[in-house]
């Protein structure tokens, strides 16, 4: 039973097929392909592979690979890192000087507001 399935399969992709392209106004025949479908098959299965030969080619050999993530130099990688390290040692000394020139402002226009501690400290008393 199996072999006679392959056999009309492979007597399926051997048959032979006309494809004719027309002029719809004259009904002339432009061109005539003979194809079967197993030539079909390998036209599009190389046309695949020659694509993704030439994309893995275009970024193999340009510069395009350094923006696939995890590629790139170690030392490129710690460099970032430190960069990063100093972006986020600055923002926060930015905020320190943004929070103290806001304090200064408030003080030298005299809109200071004072809390006075209120909490009762008992201090020792030293005997004589």
């Amino acid at each position: 039973m199996a072999k006679i399935e392959a056999t009309t399969t492979l007597r399926r992709l051997r048959n032979r097929y006309r494809l004719v392209i027309m002029n719809d106004d004259t009904y002339e025949e432009v061109i005539t392909f003979k194809l079967s479908r197993l030539t079909v098959y390998v036209v599009f299965s190389s046309i695949f592979v020659i694509l993704v030969c030439l994309t893995v080619a275009l970024i193999v050999f340009t510069p395009l690979k350094q923006y696939l993530p995890g590629y790139g130099r170690k030392s490129a990688h710690k460099e970032l890192q430190m960069i990063k390290l100093k972006a986020d040692s600055l923002e926060e000394e930015i905020r320190y000087k943004d929070q103290y020139l806001l304090n200064l402002k408030k003080v030298l226009t005299g809109d200071v507001s004072v809390q006075y501690d209120t909490s009762v400290l008992k201090a020792a008393r030293k005997s004589k």
